[in-house]
């Protein structure tokens, strides 16, 4: 198979996501205690953002949609470099803006407030607009909180009005820049430059849908502490190329990683996934441990090792021995659990043994796995918790909703909050998987991932694909947390890198892991600036 090609997203080894009070407190600490003057993190976001803008449309006039606020300063110090720089540029203030500007540092930039209230003001704001080749948005922001208000709100109907390209600076006015709601008018967006870092509600939907291309800036903030403050954290290219596992040079396939999967009959495809994928993302040894009937499926993948298990432990003289499952895991560094299992009887025994038999190794638990927990088997989520986080769930928003009891309409609402709530309360790693997937542990820790989910990957077995991945580098001594968020990387940027549309098949995704593990760094971008940190393409 042909090497995929390098697809966006392009991220450093670190990027932030914090929600929108975070990033207003890390201003106040950036300007009231490291001392760095609020006007030069103003210029350097609108000399930033007029980079970002005179490359992606470099022809026409530019018009700036102004507020009153910080973010309005932004769009102006924008358009004063477009103007430094030759291009035709113009304003219109939405909010109330001092006259002559200080921000403006004398430049007499053609700006006039409109009041889109008054009458024929929206239409003459819409007359202006259409004129213009490329509408920056910098009337909200982070600041907002609950739905514009009905002036902002004519104006941002004008701007989804326009023809020409619209880029919003730091978060789509009308978007919630915490958790992406968008709790009235929202300006719709061709691209969004974030300053400092991509806010997190600009990567949950539907906010994410609103922000078309999501660029993020370095702009001058100091250093910052990355674990004290809560803050999620993207999955990059740059970061997955940091935590993923070298070999060493002299070593063998125990040392490199065994893996035991406990599978079922109910779909033996399943395990045969797993185990492909598990092997492509570098474990040494696969087990496939199962009953007679995954045998045949599974010897189509000459690498897998397939033990045979025909039930439960034997008794010999009064005493339990081990049977080839215990022995299998027992042999194994990490064990994944769930694939074709079933919801039985049978499967809900097989669940119990593999984690009786894991003496705290790290497990994974997907698919059948989750049901069967969820309806209170092997002693339900309560039993699972060993003190360190060895347990890497990863349900769909439905299997979520089982487990923690509520609607999947409940989950979907704040899936921030519900993968932290499931990974608090039973001191899990969840691997929450939707658009964006999520990974949450018990600490509070949260990995957000920024390959966009698409329609393609809605493929029986994706998740078998996903759950080898966990597995395997689990297997190769990556802890939890990270091999979770690893795996999503992999196999999303090769999902993505694929290219087949609707003919994607999780098959095409394990051949392609290969060629995106070669590839290490921060990804690629056509943006030819050293302040960018994070480039996303439009969601699809």
């Amino acid at each position: 198979m042909a090497a995929p090609l390098e697809r966006r997203p392009f991220g450093r080894p670190w990027v932030g996501a914090p929600t929108a009070r975070q990033a207003a407190a890390f201003d106040r600490l950036a300007i009231r205690v490291r001392g760095v003057p609020e006007p030069a993190l103003m210029e350097n976001a609108g000399r930033q953002a007029a980079l970002i803008v005179d490359h992606l449309f470099p022809k026409g006039e530019v018009l700036a949609l102004v507020g009153s606020g910080a973010n309005g300063g932004d769009a102006l110090v924008c358009l004063r470099a477009l103007a430094a720089w030759g291009r035709p540029v113009s304003a219109v203030a939405v909010g109330k803006r001092p006259r002559p500007d200080a921000t403006l540092h004398g430049w007499d930039l053609p700006m006039e407030a409109i009041d889109a209230m008054r009458p024929g003001g929206a239409t003459e704001i819409e007359r202006r607009l259409a004129k213009a080749a490329v509408v920056v948005d910098g009337m909200l922001g982070t600041g907002i909180e609950g739905a514009p208000r009905p002036t902002c709100r004519a104006a941002i109907e004008a701007a989804n009005r326009a023809p020409g390209a619209v880029v919003a600076l730091d978060v789509p006015s009308g978007v919630d820049g915490t958790d992406g709601t968008v709790p009235g008018a929202a300006v719709r967006a061709d691209a969004t430059v974030a300053f400092g870092w991509p806010k997190l509600g600009t990567l949950l939907h539907p906010g994410r849908s609103l922000c078309g291309r999501l660029i993020a800036v370095e702009i001058g903030f100091p250093p910052r502490s990355r674990r004290a403050d809560g803050w999620a954290e993207l999955i990059t290219p740059g970061w997955a190329s940091r935590v993923l596992p070298r070999r060493a040079a002299a070593t063998h396939k125990n040392e490199v990683g065994a893996l035991a999967v406990a599978a079922g009959p109910a779909m033996a495809g399943a395990a045969a996934l797993t185990a492909r994928s598990a092997f492509r993302c570098g474990a040494g040894l696969v087990r496939v441990c199962g009953p007679p009937d995954v045998a045949e499926v599974v010897a189509a993948v000459p690498e897998i090792v397939f033990v045979q298990d025909d039930g439960e432990r034997v008794r010999r003289c009064g005493a339990p021995e081990k049977g080839a499952l215990e022995a299998a895991i027992e042999a194994s560094r990490a064990v994944v659990a769930g694939p074709g299992l079933g919801t039985g009887a049978d499967g809900a025994r097989r669940l119990g043994r593999s984690l009786g038999a894991r003496a705290a190794k790290p497990v994974v638990l997907d698919a059948d796995a989750l049901t069967l927990l969820a309806q209170g088997a092997a002693g339900g989520l309560a039993g699972l918790s060993d003190g360190v986080a060895s347990v890497v769930a990863t349900p769909h928003p439905g299997e979520m909703a089982r487990l923690l009891g509520c609607a999947v309409d409940h989950v979907q609402r704040d899936r921030v909050a519900a993968a932290r709530a499931l990974a608090e309360e039973h001191g899990l790693v969840v691997l929450l998987k939707g658009a964006p997937s999520l990974v949450a542990d018990p600490e509070g820790r949260l990995l957000v991932a920024t390959v966009q989910e698409t329609s393609d990957l809605a493929v029986a077995g994706m998740g078998d694909v996903l759950a080898g991945a966990v597995g395997s580098f689990l297997a190769q001594g990556v802890e939890p947390f990270r091999a979770a968020g690893l795996a999503l990387d992999v196999t999303g940027r090769a999902a993505s890198a694929c290219g087949l549309g609707p003919s994607l098949v999780p098959s095409d995704v394990v051949e392609a892991v290969p060629a995106v593990l070669s590839r290490r760094g921060s990804g690629s971008t056509d943006l030819p600036f050293p302040f960018v940190t994070f480039d996303q393409e439009p969601p699809r």
